[in-house]
C-alpha cells in the first residue's frame, strides 16, 4: 500500500477548523537543561508547552492519574465521557506513556469509526506530542497509510483493525488497543469487542481501553464484567431551544434559522446536523450562493461540509489568509448525526439539529436496503447538545417540540449489526474460526434472519465446504476488501481471462458513484455527455469506458490549461470518486500479486472478452437477476416479487433499447425502487452458470418457468446465442466514433 502524507490543502483546512495561525514554533531554549521528549529524544518546542496548557484545561485531564493507575492493574478500562471532553486525543497519548513507562512490548492502536476522523486525530495528537506525523504517530485508513516501524501510536478505522486480525489474530504488535466511539455500534466495532475478549484471555499483558458515551456505560460494564470506569463530563450545559411544532421541511427551516442567527451579529461558529449527505452538498451550494446577497458588515459565512462516508471531498481553500482576517468569518459546519467526531473547531456557539436522519436498513428476505427517514435517538440528541460543552453561552436549536424527544425518539441508536447485510461479517468470522476463534460474543445479538441469509449466500458462492467451514475458495475471497459477490466475480475472471477488466469494474463499483447529480435544467446536457461513454453491453462496460477515459485524460493532458477536475466537471463526473477508484484498483492489483493470482492482458472490446466479462459477473451476481415483465422497464426480481425500474444513471435509461433480462449490482427501496448498474444477459448464459441448488430454491414464477425451459433444452452449443449477441454489441461499438474511452488500459 502506498504511504501518503498530509496535503497542504488538508493542512490549511485543519487550520481553518481549529482557528490556529499555522505559524512555525521555535524550540524553547530556557536555562541549561532542556526537557527531552521520551518518544523521539529531542527537546520539546515552545508550542508543546503552549498546547499542554490547553490540554490541562480539558475535562478529561483531571482523570489522568486515576486512568493510569487503572490501566496498570486492569486488562480492560472503560472511559465514559461527553462529546468534546478530550478523551479521543488524551487517552491514547496516556496509553503511549504507559507503554514507555512499563517498557511494554508493542504499540498503541486507536480505532475510529470514520477514516477522516482517524486522520484528523493523528495530525492533532502528533502536534500535541511534539513528534512527526508518520513516525512516532501515524494513521492507517482505507487506501491511505502514514506509519513507520517506529510508530508508537497509530489511529486506524475499526474495519482496518478487523482486517489486520485475519493475518495476526492475536494482534501481537500492540500492547494497548483503544476502541473509540463504541456507542456508534458499527458492525466492525461490535465484532472487535467480541473477539478481543478471547485475545485478552490469550495475552495477559495486553490492555483494552473502551471509549464511549455515558448512555452505553452500563451495557459495557455488564458485557465486560467488573472493570473500572472513568467518567468525564463537559463543563457547561447547553441551552436547548425547541420548536413549537414539527417542521414539514426541516432542511429549509435549518437554513432559514442559520441566516437569522447570522443577522443577529452574535459571534460564534455554527454546526448544522442534517438528515443525509445529499443535504450536506445541497446546503453547501445554497449557502455559497446566498453569500453574495448578504450584508458585508455581518461578516463572511464559510460553509464547511463534513461528509462521514466520503473522503477527499473537502473543498480547497483559495482565499488569501491576510485578506480573510480583515473581516469576521463565521464557520458553518455541515454534517449528519454520524459525523459528530469530525467536528474540531473550538468556537462553536450554536448547533441546529433537524432531529431526523436517513438510515439504511437491510431486508434479508429481498436482499435489499430500505432507505428510511426517521427520528434520531435520544442518545444522539444528547451528543448534539454536548458539542457545546466547552462554550459557556452555547445554544442548541432543536427543530422539533420537546415532547417529540420522548414520544418519537428511541432511547439509543440501533446496533448496525441488527440492520446490515452480514455476509461480509460472516465471511470474516469464518476466517477467524480457522485461526481458533470459534465463538464471538456479541454485545447485541445479530438478526437471526440476516445470519441465515449470509450463510446461505456464502454457500451459493462456494465459499463454504460441505461441513459449513470456509473453503479454499472462501479463504481467497476473504483476502479482498470487497463485497463477497464482487470477490467471487473477480476470482472467476481468472478462469475467464478478463481480470484486467474485472479489476476496473470492481474498483468503480466499490468507489462512490462517478456520476454527479446534474443541477436543475442541465439533466439533458449531462445525459448527452454520459452518452459518449455508453457501451451497448451495459453499465458495467460503460464504467470501464469512463475509467479508461479518465486515465487517458490524466495521462495525456492536451491543452496547456488542462485540469482533470475541469474535464470531470464538463463531463458531469466526480473527480474524487474516479481518483478513489484508481487507488482501489491499485490496491486490488497488489492483493492479486501477493496471493499469486494471474492477471490477464487487457482485451476490452473484443467479442470474446465481452462474453467473458458477463460470465465473470454472473459467477458472483447470479442472485441479482431481473426480468422486464411488460416491455416498459418494470423489472421483476427473480428471487422475490419486488418490482423496480432502471436507475436514472443507467445507460439504458430513457432509451428505446430496454433489455428483457438484466444482471444488476444493487437494488434499493426508497422513494422509487431502482436497480443500479445493470447489464443485459441472456437466459441461456444464466442457465449455464447458475448453481443448480440455488435455482431449485427459487420461488415459483413465470421467469423461473422460462429459465427452466432453457435448462431443459440446454445443449453444449447453447452459448451460441449469447456469443452472437456479444458479437453484435462488439460490432456496434466498433461502428461508433472512437474516443479515448475505447483505448486499452495497461497495468503499470
Amino acid at each position: 500500500m502506498e504511504f501518503l502524507t498530509f496535503s497542504p490543502e488538508n493542512h490549511c483546512f485543519s487550520e481553518l477548523l481549529e482557528g490556529s495561525d499555522g505559524d512555525e514554533e521555535e524550540i524553547l531554549v530556557c536555562g541549561e537543561d532542556l526537557e527531552l521528549n521520551p518518544f523521539d529524544g529531542l527537546p520539546y518546542s515552545s508550542r508543546y508547552y503552549r498546547l499542554m496548557k490547553e490540554r490541562e484545561e480539558l475535562p478529561i485531564w483531571k482523570e489522568k492519574s486515576t486512568f493510569m493507575e487503572s490501566l496498570l492493574h486492569n486488562q480492560i478500562v472503560i472511559v465514559s465521557g461527553d462529546a468534546k471532553t478530550g478523551k479521543s486525543t488524551q487517552v491514547p497519548q496516556w496509553c503511549a506513556e504507559h507503554c514507555v513507562a512499563v517498557q511494554a512490548r508493542g504499540a498503541v492502536v486507536c480505532t475510529q469509526v470514520l477514516g477522516p476522523a482517524a486522520v484528523a486525530l493523528a495530525l492533532r495528537v502528533a502536534d500535541q506530542m511534539d513528534v512527526s506525523l508518520g513516525h512516532e504517530v501515524g494513521y492507517c485508513v482505507p487506501l491511505e497509510s502514514c506509519c513507520s516501524p517506529d510508530t508508537i501510536l497509530r489511529y486506524c478505522t475499526d474495519e482496518m483493525l478487523q482486517r489486520e486480525m485475519m493475518s495476526t489474530p492475536l494482534l501481537t504488535s500492540y500492547g494497548v488497543i483503544v476502541l473509540d466511539d463504541v456507542h456508534q455500534r458499527t458492525v466492525a466495532t461490535d465484532a472487535l469487542l467480541g473477539l478481543l475478549k478471547d485475545v485478552l484471555a490469550a495475552r495477559a499483558e495486553l490492555r483494552l481501553v473502551i471509549l464511549t458515551a455515558p448512555h452505553m456505560c452500563s451495557s459495557l460494564q455488564g458485557f465486560c464484567g467488573g472493570v473500572p470506569v472513568i467518567r468525564a463530563r463537559g463543563r457547561h450545559r447547553a441551552q436547548a431551544v425547541f420548536s413549537c411544532s414539527t417542521h414539514s421541511h426541516p432542511f429549509l427551516a435549518a437554513l432559514r434559522l442559520l441566516l437569522d442567527i447570522h443577522h443577529t451579529k452574535e459571534r460564534g461558529d455554527i454546526v448544522i446536523f442534517l438528515a443525509c449527505e445529499q443535504e450536506i452538498e445541497k446546503a453547501y451550494q445554497m449557502i455559497r450562493q446566498e453569500q453574495s446577497s448578504l450584508n458585508p458588515d455581518l461578516g463572511e459565512l464559510i460553509p464547511i461540509p463534513l461528509y462521514p462516508t466520503k473522503q477527499e471531498l473537502t473543498p480547497k481553500l483559495t482565499q488569501d489568509k491576510q485578506k480573510c482576517c480583515k473581516k469576521y468569518r463565521r464557520k458553518v459546519l455541515l454534517t449528519t448525526s454520524s459525523g459528530e467526531s469530525l467536528i474540531w473547531t473550538k468556537n462553536v456557539t450554536f448547533v441546529i439539529d433537524v432531529g431526523v436522519e436517513r438510515r439504511k436498513v437491510y431486508n434479508p428476505r429481498i436482499r435489499a436496503d430500505s432507505v428510511l427517514t426517521q427520528p434520531i435517538s435520544q442518545s444522539q440528541a444528547e451528543v448534539h447538545k454536548q458539542i457545546l460543552g466547552m462554550s459557556p453561552s452555547g445554544k442548541i436549536f432543536c427543530l422539533y417540540p420537546e415532547e417529540f424527544t420522548y414520544k418519537e425518539m428511541k432511547p439509543q441508536i440501533p446496533a448496525k449489526i441488527q440492520e446490515s447485510n452480514l455476509t461480509s461479517l460472516v465471511l470474516f468470522l469464518k476466517r477467524m474460526d480457522i485461526a481458533g476463534f470459534a465463538h464471538c460474543d456479541f454485545i447485541s445479538s445479530p438478526a437471526p434472519e440476516s445470519l441465515m441469509q449470509a450463510l446461505e449466500d456464502l454457500d451459493y458462492l462456494a465459499a463454504l465446504d460441505n461441513n459449513g467451514n470456509l473453503s479454499e475458495f472462501g479463504i481467497i475471497m476473504s483476502e479482498f476488501p470487497l463485497d463477497p459477490q464482487l470477490s467471487k466475480s473477480l476470482l472467476a475472471s481468472c478462469e475467464f481471462e478478463c481480470v484486467d477488466e474485472m479489476l476496473t469494474i470492481a474498483a468503480m463499483l466499490t468507489a462512490p458513484s462517478c456520476f454527479l447529480q446534474a443541477p436543475p435544467g442541465t439533466e439533458e446536457i449531462a445525459r448527452s455527455r454520459w452518452r459518449r461513454f455508453s457501451h451497448p453491453a451495459g453499465d458495467h462496460c460503460t464504467l470501464i469506458n469512463v475509467f479508461n477515459a479518465f486515465r487517458a485524460a490524466t495521462a495525456n493532458p492536451t491543452p496547456p490549461d488542462f485540469s482533470t477536475e475541469k474535464w470531470c466537471r464538463d463531463s458531469f463526473l466526480s473527480s474524487s470518486a474516479l481518483s478513489m477508484a484508481e487507488m482501489i484498483r491499485a490496491e486490488l492489483v497488489e492483493i492479486m500479486k501477493r496471493i499469486e493470482l494471474p492477471i490477464s492482458e487487457p482485451d476490452f472490446g473484443s467479442e470474446e472478452n465481452l462474453l467473458s466479462i458477463k460470465k465473470a459477473l454472473l459467477s458472483g451476481y447470479f442472485m441479482h437477476i431481473a426480468r422486464d415483465v411488460d416491455g416498459s422497464g418494470n423489472y421483476l426480481m427473480l428471487t422475490h416479487k419486488q418490482v423496480a425500474q432502471l436507475h436514472p444513471f443507467s445507460s439504458y435509461y430513457n432509451t428505446k433499447r430496454i433489455p428483457e433480462w438484466v444482471l444488476f449490482y444493487e437494488f434499493s427501496i426508497s422513494e422509487g425502487n431502482s436497480i443500479r448498474v445493470v447489464s443485459e444477459i441472456s437466459p441461456h448464459l444464466f442457465a449455464e452458470l447458475v448453481p443448480q441448488y440455488y435455482f431449485s430454491n427459487l420461488p415459483p414464477s413465470e421467469s423461473k418457468d422460462i429459465l427452466q425451459e432453457v435448462i431443459n433444452h440446454l445443449a453444449p452449443g447453447s452459448a451460441t446465442k449469447e456469443e452472437q449477441r456479444t458479437a453484435n454489441d462488439s460490432k456496434e461499438n466498433e461502428e461508433s466514433p472512437q474516443t479515448p474511452t475505447e483505448q486499452r488500459c495497461v497495468i503499470q
